[in-house]
């Protein structure tokens, strides 16, 4: 097997009709704004092919490609600000920097992509699942995405968004890197589901009636926007290229339904409540196991931080179609002693307590204190190495995209935004509530981790060669 993607061809793809004048100009807000020294988000699908002759190999990844690129075009008309460019302007005295997206027709276009890897989905299943030696430079799964260890500033040279789509030998991955200024998780998934549901309808002379209309007015707190002035003269001052442990390994665990329903349960009986969530339980289990895993001094402070939605938080709220950034960090902390002398309940409740308080007078408060001193997340900088953070949501759609293959085999992740304590929870494949999380961890802390027969018992085993 060779992991070198070899780039077959790339083009740039427009909006299928032009943009409104009124459309032409994005402005961002706080929360968009403080994404700017982050990775891209990097999601994609990996699919079977469908059972063809070796002849007819070439005439289906010619239709598979125009069908993608004529349902993107035709995506990206409901979705422009991916087609845009990010735009500053600035001043020296007093220093102000202001970013916006331009998406004039002039300038609005995304890439599309198409490579081959010389690989079998079983390959990617060995790579994801840290079976075979750590031989590929750059690893396998990172090579399935365009724009890799860019950060959001860059868009004002690199494109917003890029679809990379990869042909192995049996399967093809779709992967998608997506700008973080532009969109959170939800925005993501949101733009992918209408992309499935646009090329599902296979149109081609007429437009497609999208069931969920993206929302674009973008929320800015009373009184700001929609300009919003950064107090700096120079990008540097407020972005940094994160490159994370070269040794930090990631490992996919798989919780079914019943797993988790037993550790809600637990968590809600020692708790002496039935308030706490299955992902609040999940949440507080993976903390106190990768804390334990660490073997950290008791007296050594750790938190458990979540990306957490504020659309329904807002009042009044923001519709799950809202389109742009609508999400904060919110942390809970404790002693590693305290964590692990407790049980379960105890760190559940913790967890929960951070969620149901974190309401529209605590996010308005969050951006007020934002706004009068702005902050720029930055990898390398405000995520402590003793911390649990859980990102994404396994409440988003993944697996109910299809492009003619049938259903995907697996949601993947690129280097983006990976680093020491960082889990990614995704929709289990079989749904019904299970769930899947990457974990990233040092070797000696994911050992330790893997030795935890807690942990273990409550993991799942998942049959890969059954989904083949």
């Amino acid at each position: 097997m060779s992991s070198s993607v070899r780039l077959v061809s790339e083009c740039f793809i427009k909006p299928l009709h032009p943009i409104e004048d009124s459309k032409q100009s994005c402005y961002l807000t706080s929360w968009d704004i403080a994404m700017s020294s982050m990775h891209y988000i990097q999601k994609g699908l990996l699919f079977k092919k469908p059972t063809i002759s070796p002849n007819n190999q070439q005439d289906f990844i010619e239709k598979l490609l125009e069908k993608l690129k004529h349902s993107f075009s035709h995506a990206l008309f409901h979705f422009y600000p991916l087609s845009g460019r990010l735009v500053t302007h600035k001043t020296q005295d007093p220093p102000s920097y202001t970013i916006f997206v331009d998406c004039s027709n002039d300038n609005t276009r995304a890439r599309f992509i198409y490579a081959t890897l010389d690989a079998t989905i079983y390959d990617i299943h060995k790579a994801i699942n840290q079976d075979a030696p750590p031989v590929d430079d750059p690893p396998i799964v990172d090579s399935l995405f365009d724009l890799d260890r860019a950060i959001n500033h860059d868009g004002h040279t690199m494109p917003l968004l890029s679809i990379q789509v990869t042909e192995l030998g049996d399967g093809v991955f779709i992967g998608c890197s997506m700008n973080h200024c532009i969109g959170d998780g939800t925005s993501f998934w949101n733009f992918f589901n209408i992309w499935s549901e646009i090329y599902q309808a296979q149109a081609k002379d007429h437009d497609v009636l999208i069931s969920h209309q993206p929302f674009h007015n973008r929320w800015f707190l009373e009184g700001y926007g929609p300009l919003i002035n950064l107090p700096f003269k120079h990008f540097n001052e407020f972005t940094s290229r994160f490159e994370a442990v070269p040794k930090l390994k990631e490992k996919f665990f798989h919780f079914s339904a019943e797993s988790i329903a037993k550790l809600k349960a637990k968590a809600n009986k020692e708790s002496n409540t039935n308030e706490i969530s299955s992902f609040q339980s999940l949440s507080a289990f993976v903390w106190r196991s990768v804390t334990c895993a660490r073997r950290l001094k008791h007296d050594q402070k750790t938190s458990c931080k979540l990306a957490i939605n504020n659309r329904s938080r807002i009042k009044p709220p923001l519709p799950q179609e809202y389109f742009g950034n609508s999400v904060d960090v919110v942390s809970t902390e404790t002693t590693v002693g305290e964590l692990l002398e407790n049980d379960l309940g105890w760190a559940a409740w913790k967890v929960h307590t951070l969620v149901v308080n974190h309401d529209d007078r605590e996010v308005r408060e969050m951006l007020k204190k934002w706004l009068e001193s702005p902050v720029v997340y930055q990898l390398g900088r405000h995520f402590d190495p003793f911390s649990v953070v859980m990102s994404s949501s396994p409440r988003f759609n993944m697996y109910g995209n299809e492009f003619g293959m049938g259903k995907a085999v697996a949601v993947l992740s690129g280097y983006a935004n990976k680093f020491d304590g960082n889990v990614t929870a995704y929709e289990g494949f079989e749904g019904g509530g299970s769930m899947d999380l990457a974990v990233s961890l040092l070797p000696n802390a994911m050992s330790a981790l893997e030795s935890d027969e807690d942990f273990m018992n409550a993991v799942s085993v998942v049959n890969f060669s059954n989904l083949l």
